[in-house]
């Protein structure tokens, strides 16, 4: 072993790259999927969680969705006042000692970061739905949508944007988050770590190496997330056009680029 510190770094690398690109690797498939499911889970529970009730509904709609609503909050509230580790570990071991259903370690952390993250997404897409201006929703009522169908095609393609960065936020908080499944033994970066860390008894270097990685996924992440999201803005500047044969508009009227009028001011 050699004597300074990025020898040591250097033969670390060279004894187990792999083993940290094969963590890494399994860190990133376990975050990106849990949070396209708990993103899934979130809308759901979130379309769910804004249906209308009036005065006028039936009395058995009204006490269905009541205990429906109580149900979700309470997952809500649970999963997000309590540690993602102590949920892996009730979870892992509450199933196999209550229910006798052993789960896979690879199942259990695609289970518990999923609803870990649906928990946080419900919120979030609630507050999207809320968001939108409720004339949205009173035209799509008015020409014969269902609750379901105004969400879908009308209020959350609205508020997908709006809601946006914290789905990115969602993502980058569980690659860090994935460390603590390390708990129930599923092999991703940091359960790596530990083991070559522990082979030579070079912690600092061996974490040193796995921060950067760590930093590398998030920050690709982030700046991925973050081109989609100007993508979704559209252009700075466009055409209003029209299907009325009897009206041009397209081409006669060009909002200008923001940026340019801020520059000549």
């Amino acid at each position: 072993m050699p004597g300074t510190f990025w020898g040591r770094i250097q033969y670390i690398l060279e004894e187990y790259g792999w083993s940290f690109v094969s963590g890494a690797g399994y860190t990133l498939i376990i975050a990106v999927v849990s949070t396209i499911i708990g993103c899934l889970i979130g809308f759901i529970v979130g379309i769910i969680q804004t249906i209308p009730l009036t005065k006028h509904s039936p009395m058995p709609k009204k006490i269905v969705l009541r205990i429906v609503w109580f149900i979700l909050n309470a997952y809500v509230e649970v999963f997000r006042g309590t540690p993602m580790m102590v949920q892996a570990m009730f979870i892992y071991f509450g199933a196999a000692q209550l229910f006798n259903f052993h789960m896979s370690t690879w199942f259990a952390a695609f289970f518990i970061v999923s609803i870990n993250t649906g928990a946080y997404m419900a919120e979030t897409v609630r507050g999207g739905v809320l968001s939108v201006d409720n004339g949205q929703t009173e035209g799509a009522k008015a020409i014969g949508m269902t609750h379901v169908q105004t969400m879908i095609h009308v209020v959350l393609p609205q508020a997908l944007r709006n809601i946006m960065p914290q789905i990115g936020n969602n993502l980058i908080i569980n690659i860090k988050d994935t460390c603590v499944l390390s708990v129930i033994g599923v092999v991703e970066l940091f359960y790596t770590t530990k083991g070559v860390a522990g082979a030579y008894y070079t912690y600092f270097e061996a974490f040193t190496i796995t921060m950067i990685i760590y930093f590398i996924l998030t920050y690709t992440c982030s700046r991925i997330l973050r081109y989609f999201e100007g993508k979704m803005d559209g252009s700075d500047s466009y055409d209003l056009a029209t299907t009325d044969t009897l009206t041009f508009t397209s081409g006669l009227y060009r909002y200008p680029d923001k940026k340019k009028e801020d520059d000549d001011e």
